[in-house]
């Protein structure tokens, strides 16, 4: 019985140091840098239609949060849109049944 109590004990004192460890580490840890805006970034953008080509673009961080934000809102408007024939984007021919 003695001896089990002496497990726990010890069991209980390594829970508690591995908690003290991870607070220490999480305090320890370098606060991330804010990305330069004006940085100079460059991506491979796949070409629609072939497997193999990709087109290299660079753009500054700005310019490619400015980017996707208007992606976003292309999406989102057609997707708002969709339901509605007289103000979606048609891809078939004829016209809108309004």
């Amino acid at each position: 019985m003695a001896k089990m109590a002496g497990i726990a004990v010890i069991a209980g004192l390594g829970l508690a140091m591995s908690a003290v460890s991870i607070e220490a580490k999480a305090d320890s840890r370098p606060e991330r840098m804010a990305a330069d805006p004006n940085e100079k970034v460059c991506e491979n953008i796949k070409v629609i239609g072939s497997r193999l080509a990709v087109k290299r673009v660079c753009a500054t961080r700005a310019e490619w949060k400015e980017k996707r934000k208007l992606d976003r809102e292309v999406v989102d408007d057609a997707q708002r849109h969709a339901a509605d024939p007289c103000n979606a984007t048609l891809t078939h021919t004829g016209p809108a049944m309004c």
